[in-house]
């Protein structure tokens, strides 16, 4: 599960970069367009997905902007990893 964790966190990172390389100096053709539209559609679901975060896990975990920040960089492959530090805290706790 942490390889595929790693895994995705990379793919996800890559294709910021790709998406904000494009603002900078857009590609060619069509491609450009489609790729502002994924980047508009990555912002608000990474904000929602940041939302969720502090909504679920808040009374969990002591948080820090650095994990609301992680949250938006990497989205779903981050909240698997907190839910998996919660779960570990309660089976501890047990």
């Amino acid at each position: 599960m942490k390889v595929m964790l790693v895994l995705g966190k990379i793919v996800t990172g890559f294709a910021w970069l790709m998406m904000l390389y494009n603002l900078i100096i857009p590609f060619e053709g069509n491609i450009s367009v489609v790729l502002n539209i994924l980047f508009a559609m990555t912002i608000f679901m990474h904000c929602f997905q940041t939302l969720i975060f502090h909504t679920m896990f808040k009374p969990l975990l002591q948080l820090k902007k650095a994990d609301y920040l992680q949250v938006f960089l990497f989205g779903v492959f981050s909240l698997l990893q907190y839910r998996k530090r919660v779960m570990d805290n309660q089976a501890q706790n047990d």
